[in-house]
C-alpha cells in the first residue's frame, strides 16, 4: 500500500508513524499509564508487555510492514505538530466486505479539546475516499465515556454489544460496536456541522 500523505484539519493532523516517533510515543505511554491502562489490550496468557516499558522501534517496524502489506495504516496524532497519540486503521477487508476498524488513544494532557473526534473523522474520510472502502467500525468498552462521546459527535450508529470481544486490562471485555458507511457522507463535514471539530484554543 502507498504511504498516505499527512491529513490535517486546523491544529490536528495525522501522519504515518516513523522510527523517530519511537521515543515520544514511549514517553507518552509512560506518562499516561493511569489514563490508558483500563483500555489497553492484554494477552490472555498474562505475558503482556507493559506499554512504554520497552522501545517502540520494533513495534513501529511491524506497523510499517503492515502498511506495506496493505493490512493496516498506522498514524500518529499530532496537535500543533507535536505527537499526542496514535490512531490505527486495521482489519482492512476488500472483496464483498470492504470494511475496516479504527482504534486510537490520546494523551490525557490534551483530552477534551476535540482532538480525538477530528483525528477519527480525518481517518474515516481517508478510508472512504482514498481506500474506497464501504464501512468503518469502532468498538468501545461501554465504560469508556470519553470514547463514547467521540462516536456520538461523529453521529456513528450503534450496532449493539459484542460480548467478551477483546482481552483488555487483564480480562475479556464487552464492547459496543459503532459503524459509519461511505454513502453517509464526509465525516469531517458532519463533525463541523455539529460543532465537534472546533478544537479548543485553551491551554
Amino acid at each position: 500500500m502507498e504511504e498516505p500523505v499527512p491529513l490535517a484539519a486546523g491544529r490536528v493532523s495525522l501522519r504515518v508513524v516513523r522510527p523517530r516517533d519511537a521515543e515520544p510515543l514511549r514517553q507518552l505511554l509512560v506518562n499516561n499509564r493511569g489514563w490508558l491502562q483500563r483500555w489497553e489490550a492484554t494477552h490472555p496468557s498474562g505475558r503482556s508487555v507493559v506499554p512504554g516499558s520497552t522501545s517502540m522501534r520494533p513495534t513501529i517496524r511491524l506497523y510499517r510492514k503492515q502498511l506495506k502489506a496493505g493490512s493496516g495504516v498506522p498514524f500518529v496524532v499530532l496537535f500543533d505538530n507535536a505527537v499526542v497519540g496514535q490512531l490505527s486503521i486495521s482489519e482492512l477487508s476488500g472483496g464483498a466486505l470492504q470494511s475496516s476498524q479504527i482504534g486510537y488513544w490520546i494523551s490525557e494532557h490534551v483530552a477534551g479539546r476535540g482532538i480525538a473526534p477530528t483525528a477519527v473523522a480525518l481517518a474515516m474520510d481517508y478510508v472512504f475516499t482514498v481506500l474506497g472502502l464501504h464501512r468503518v467500525e469502532i468498538c468501545i468498552r461501554p465504560e469508556n465515556a470519553a470514547s463514547l462521546r467521540v462516536v456520538e459527535k461523529l453521529g456513528m450508529r450503534s450496532e449493539g454489544r459484542r460480548n467478551a470481544y477483546i482481552h483488555i486490562d487483564g480480562d475479556w471485555r464487552d464492547h459496543e460496536c459503532f459503524v459509519a458507511l461511505r454513502e453517509e457522507g464526509p465525516m469531517l463535514a458532519r463533525l463541523e456541522r455539529g460543532g465537534g471539530s472546533r478544537v479548543s484554543d485553551a491551554g
